[in-house]
């Protein structure tokens, strides 16, 4: 039988440092994601989620996780889709989403994930060009098409909008065309049948 019913995004913001842009970036999102019907949203702030940085054996059961991996991992796997809301730190994504990612395995296979990213003159793509290989060893299909922030402070009013409104929309627009398309057809794939990973 087909799924019917709306897809559920996770928006993760993966930055917890100190007077993060994150935030004003994923809200930006969330609101060009909500003006798309059948879509339902999660946004996940890393920052409030209180994970631990020591991650739990291999052989770990359930109740021998603690109480925010489960929570958490409860809301990944409800998600049919992701998008990661990242700065580019040192050339590369922030410490605390590599922990978010590798606390879990099955919540994000055969599911796909786009970017956001945001920073100076690289716009953070460097950092997504790593994300990608991160998941890719997690059996996650990562969308072509991003939307990326250069010199991120200087694109926002202080409103938190962004000053190229059309153009960031655009770009918003192509981004989810694609996500929900995979979202779809990977949701369908594992209802009728597991994914074997």
């Amino acid at each position: 039988m087909t799924p019917t019913g709306p897809l559920n995004l996770a928006i993760i913001i993966g930055s917890t440092r100190d007077r993060r842009f994150g935030p004003t970036v994923a809200a930006w999102f969330a609101g060009e994601a909500r003006r798309r019907p059948g879509l339902g949203l999660d946004v996940v702030d890393l920052a409030e989620t209180a994970l631990p940085d020591t991650l739990a054996a291999d052989d770990a059961g359930p109740s021998e996780l603690p109480g925010p991996v489960r929570s958490l991992g409860e809301r990944l796997a409800r998600a049919d889709a992701f998008v990661i809301v990242t700065p580019e730190y040192n050339h590369s994504f922030p410490a605390p989403l590599k922990t978010a990612i590798d606390w879990y395995v099955d919540e994000w296979q055969a599911k796909p994930v786009g970017f956001v990213s945001y920073g100076g003159v690289s716009g953070g793509l460097r950092a997504v060009e790593h994300l990608r290989q991160v998941f890719a060893g997690l059996h996650v299909v990562t969308v072509r098409n991003t939307v990326s922030f250069h010199s991120c402070r200087d694109r926002f009013d202080d409103h938190g909008r962004p000053i190229d409104a059309a153009g960031c929309r655009a770009a918003a627009e192509s981004l989810l065309d694609q996500l929900t398309w995979w979202a779809r057809t990977l949701r369908d794939a594992r209802t009728a049948r597991p994914y074997a990973a």
